[in-house]
């Protein structure tokens, strides 16, 4: 599902179900989950599966993800990346530091957020806009896909910006694909000054989604110009 979202020269890695949930973990890592419960544990541990897999994709050796500042993951020098994961499903992504600037990957379930997220994470503007998406499309739920995008935009803006991104100050116009059910795109409108990425300020982000086998999964990739 990722791979469809981003450039070719992002590398990505997913898996589905249990998979890598048992691989095996750097000391340094198996440290910051000693006394995780199971739930998070296995998180925790297929994520990274999925990240040194990408590793190798990409050509660079495999080693441990740690959390740095903020939780964001400290990739090796000259990498970019990000992870995601929610129940079933897990996915890193990652690409030369001088191919993109930056990049935020995200996954939910596709479902209806929980009661009383929506006010929470969503502009007024952008309410009215998910209420007539749903009416023109309901098979997908835009609640849901508007938190995701949400989470893809602040998971590229750190790297580049070292800064706490909150989830109304990004608005976020989402749309679909002509002719298509579950694919599309969305621009997000930053209502803070942007980082500066090759010269330039950066005052929106693009990015692409994707809902299908019961998942929504967003991407952006931030160009260098």
């Amino acid at each position: 599902m990722i791979e469809e979202l981003l450039p070719q020269t992002v590398v990505s890695v997913e898996a589905f179900g249990d998979e890598g949930v048992d691989a095996p973990l750097y000391p340094e890592e198996e440290a910051l989950v000693a006394r995780a419960v199971a739930k998070r544990r296995r998180e925790f541990t297929a994520v990274r599966s999925c990240a040194r897999r990408a590793m190798v994709k990409l050509g660079v050796p495999a080693g441990p993800v740690l959390p740095g500042e903020r939780g964001a993951p400290v990739w090796p020098d000259g990498v970019a990346g990000s992870m995601t994961h929610c129940r079933g499903y897990c996915a890193a992504a990652l690409v030369r530091a001088a191919d993109l600037a930056s990049l935020g990957i995200d996954a939910e379930p596709h479902a209806p957020l929980p009661e009383g997220v929506l006010p929470a994470v969503a502009l007024p503007q952008e309410a009215e806009r998910i209420v007539r998406l749903a009416g023109e499309l309901p098979s997908v739920h835009w609640d849901r896909l508007l938190f995701s995008a949400k989470e893809s935009v602040y998971k590229a803006w750190f790297p580049l910006t070292g800064k706490w991104l909150d989830f109304l100050e990004a608005d976020l116009d989402l749309f679909p694909d002509p002719g298509e059910q579950g694919r599309g795109g969305f621009r997000a409108t930053l209502l803070v000054p942007g980082p500066r990425v090759g010269g330039r300020v950066v005052d929106h982000f693009t990015g692409r989604w994707i809902a299908d086998s019961g998942l929504i999964a967003t991407a952006i990739a931030v160009p260098h110009s």
